[in-house]
């Protein structure tokens, strides 16, 4: 099977992480951000280095500065220093912003390779530093780890890191943990961790690791699904749950007693619904009787996920009898009642004509494993953009305004 879709990261300005960056000449461009260089060194004036880590930090919040310094392969080593050196080298203020600076550099795949070519080390040094429950940055560390790790060079930069944390647990084991331990870091949240793992879920060594029925990790990230504080850590983990999914040879254990996930995806699509007696029986326990201020997963893109997790668990006969048999069609009736994106309504449809419709011909049990020809699979996404094409223009006719009479005032 190939590599799982979806990569997640922060923001190329970080949710703010950088201040407007001031405009600069462009004769002597380069030569000016070199003058910043000794002033990044360890052994420079601490107020003198605070300064320049700023004037960096600037310069990322815009496309320009950003390409002036991906030339600056001294300067960005010098960046990577500051941002992963062992406390307490470097000073509080310096080693944030170096590190808000790599989070903006990062979010430009076209700087990740500057970025490695000038700190080789850089996945490894960040991983221990989001690692670290002490570490007061760890969660800009973690922010630049999921930048990277969103393009395949960077990505099995990382894997081979986490391959080799050292004595003890695996380095997946020891990101499991930190996603899922309140409080791991007293000083970060460590959201980013969940982008991070969504993204490494695309590679297949990721996903065995995952998908290992004795280590459990499944069970401990479902509960994830419904975490209330951070909609990134959330869509990590729902994203990675997604990249399981395509594993097809792990669904009857996905969906079994064992681990049971089918609920955990449907819960966050459910509304405050009251279904009749009858369809209630036919709903998991934990989707039965929910309250009348039950609210739906609030991000679009992660009810997206969810829907096309559990249409990656319709592809097997198992699987869809499954969906079918525990009500899954209700929620996702509600859900498209109610659903204000054109292209998660278009994802809920599919899914449900999945549910309702004939199953496959004989030889197309798996819908995973069946060959598409290439002229039929373009044909297909023609189709498929059209009609998404079509739901926008219909949702935008929904929300147009009435015509009023040229000159009238609104009322």
């Amino acid at each position: 099977m190939g590599e799982a879709p979806g990569g997640a990261g922060a923001g190329a300005s970080g949710g703010g992480l950088a201040p407007s960056a001031p405009r600069m000449p462009e004769a002597g461009a380069e030569a000016e951000v070199a003058k910043l260089l000794p002033f990044l060194a360890p052994g420079a004036r601490a107020d003198l280095r605070a300064e320049a880590v700023r004037q960096v930090l600037a310069l990322t919040g815009s496309g320009p500065g950003r390409a002036l310094l991906a030339g600056q392969a001294l300067l960005l080593r010098a960046l990577v220093e500051l941002a992963a050196a062992p406390a307490p080298v470097p000073a509080p203020a310096p080693a944030r912003d170096a590190a808000r600076a790599l989070v903006n550099l990062a979010a430009e795949p076209g700087l990740h390779e500057p970025l490695l070519e000038a700190e080789p080390a850089l996945p490894a040094r960040l991983l221990g530093r989001a690692l670290d429950p002490e570490w007061p940055w760890a969660e800009e560390a973690a922010a630049v780890l999921a930048n990277l790790s969103r393009e395949p060079a960077p990505c099995a930069a990382l894997m081979a890191a986490l391959a080799a944390a050292g004595p003890g647990d695996s380095g997946l084991e020891r990101l499991v943990r930190a996603i899922c331990t309140p409080g791991y870091n007293a000083r970060a949240p460590l959201h980013y961790l969940g982008p991070v793992l969504s993204n490494l879920s695309q590679r297949p060594a990721a996903r065995a690791f995952l998908l290992d029925p004795d280590r459990c990790v499944v069970q401990r990230l479902l509960p994830l699904t419904q975490f209330p504080d951070s909609s990134v850590r959330r869509g990590g983990v729902v994203g990675t749950l997604r990249n399981c999914c395509f594993e097809h040879r792990h669904h009857e254990w996905l969906l079994g007693p064992k681990v049971d996930i089918l609920p955990f995806l449907l819960l966050p699509l459910a509304g405050p619904e009251d279904f009749s007696e009858e369809e209630m029986e036919r709903l998991p326990v934990d989707l039965q009787y929910l309250p009348p201020d039950k609210q739906r997963e609030p991000d679009a893109d992660i009810r997206k996920m969810l829907i096309e997790a559990i249409m990656l668990l319709t592809a097997t006969v198992f699987g869809r009898q499954q969906v079918r048999n525990q009500g899954a069609y209700l929620i996702l009736r509600e859900l498209h009642s109610w659903e204000p994106e054109p292209d998660v309504q278009v994802a809920c449809e599919k899914l449900i004509q999945v549910l309702i419709g004939d199953e496959p011909e004989q030889g197309m049990d798996n819908l995973l494993e069946v060959q598409v020809p290439e002229d039929v699979e373009r044909q297909l996404q023609r189709l498929d953009q059209q009609e998404q094409e079509q739901h926008s223009r219909k949702h935008r006719e929904e929300l147009a305004p009435e015509p009023q009479a040229q000159g009238a005032p609104p009322t």
